[in-house]
């Protein structure tokens, strides 16, 4: 029977000898990470401000901002740690881990038929005027989570000139990050853009009519025993009335500021959970359909699915295996699910440089 840790702060350590397991490669992974710490500093207002490459007023600060604490980290196997650094339970900024996030609560409405076809327009459930003709009113979910969308528009002060030509995983862009970029019909072009995801966050606040961070709490941290120390929050200026109720829309990210503030334990219980397929003990949590289409690459760039990153061709980390997939965010966050080694692992704070040698070290210790 699989083992699942009790709430927070239980769970079973298990010496990786015990196991079978590497110790030595185990610790070495360990210490690698604390040994390679991401070059931002620990004030994460310089680079939220300046390493984005927006000039003045695009790259104002909307969202809530902390400093961050050292590297830390849990890695998992069997469903019990084998390995731990630093401080994991501080709650610190996970900056594009929150979209892989929303993916899961876009998953959550899917099992329940919210959302009927990832490929039905999403103007049929969400009219409120982000999704209408000429362009967006061509725009599906899928689209929105595959980050092929193209939407045009100007959301909480950001428009989504501000992402166009950008920069990422080293793929090539027309012009510099911020300038104009003819738009191709939606579903034609993969570009990284948070203006976008923030419209996806939006039109499933719009869909649950319940803040986000309430669903995410009842319907995923609570049932997996997670800490009640994160936080999840969009921008000053990204209420909206729901309901006759004013809501903020949380963002998919910590590009403004903002974000999930979250700890490396809970991370390794949302890991564990898709380890697992969907399920926590007895309760399921999301469909193994959801998290298969999740997985599945998208056309215009096999390395990413459903807001989550993918190894396929062991493009993005070539020491890992292909079937790992990532929730992944700037400064060196990542969450690692393997499910052919039986690894969930996370990474934060760590020189994104030094991840696949890391991953080389825990898949060593279990080879």
């Amino acid at each position: 029977m699989s083992y699942f840790p009790p709430a927070d702060p239980a769970w079973d350590r298990i010496d990786p000898a015990a196991a079978g397991l590497d110790v030595g490669a185990f610790a070495a992974a360990a210490r690698h990470a604390i040994e390679h710490e991401t070059p931002w500093p620990r004030d994460l207002a310089i680079p939220i401000a300046g390493d984005f490459g927006e000039a003045p007023p695009w790259n104002e600060t909307l969202g809530p901002v902390r400093p961050r604490g050292g590297p830390s980290g849990v890695i998992v196997r069997g469903g019990r740690v084998v390995a731990e650094w630093g401080d994991t339970s501080r709650a610190d900024l996970t900056f594009s881990v929150a979209k892989s996030y929303l993916s899961i609560l876009a998953g959550i409405a899917w099992d329940r038929g919210m959302i009927g076809d990832v490929d039905e327009l999403v103007r049929r459930t969400v009219d409120d005027g982000g999704f209408d003709p000429p362009h967006n009113d061509a725009i599906t979910w899928r689209h929105l989570l595959q980050q092929t969308s193209e939407w045009e528009g100007t959301l909480w002060d950001k428009p989504d000139l501000i992402d166009r030509n950008r920069t990422v995983a080293g793929r090539p862009t027309e012009g510099e990050k911020g300038t104009h970029r003819k738009l191709r019909a939606p579903g034609g072009f993969w570009e990284y853009n948070d203006v976008r995801v923030n419209r996806l966050s939006l039109a499933l606040l719009r869909l649950w009519r319940r803040p986000l961070p309430d669903v995410f709490r009842d319907e995923v941290m609570d049932p997996i025993g997670a800490s009640h120390g994160w936080e999840w929050h969009g921008y000053r200026n990204s209420y909206v009335e729901i309901d006759g109720r004013r809501v903020q829309s949380v963002s998919g990210g910590s590009h403004w500021g903002g974000g999930v503030f979250i700890g490396a334990a809970d991370q390794a219980r949302i890991g564990l959970m898709l380890l697992r397929g969907g399920v926590w003990g007895t309760r399921r949590i999301l469909s193994e359909g959801w998290i298969a289409l999740m997985r599945e690459p998208c056309p215009l760039y096999p390395n990413y699915g459903a807001l989550w990153w993918l190894n396929t061709g062991r493009g993005l980390y070539p020491s890992a295996p292909e079937g790992s997939y990532y929730a992944r965010g700037a400064g060196g966050n990542i969450t690692w699910i393997d499910p052919g080694l039986d690894i969930a692992a996370v990474l934060r704070w760590v020189d994104p440089a030094a991840a696949d040698g890391f991953m080389r070290l825990v898949v060593s210790a279990v080879s």
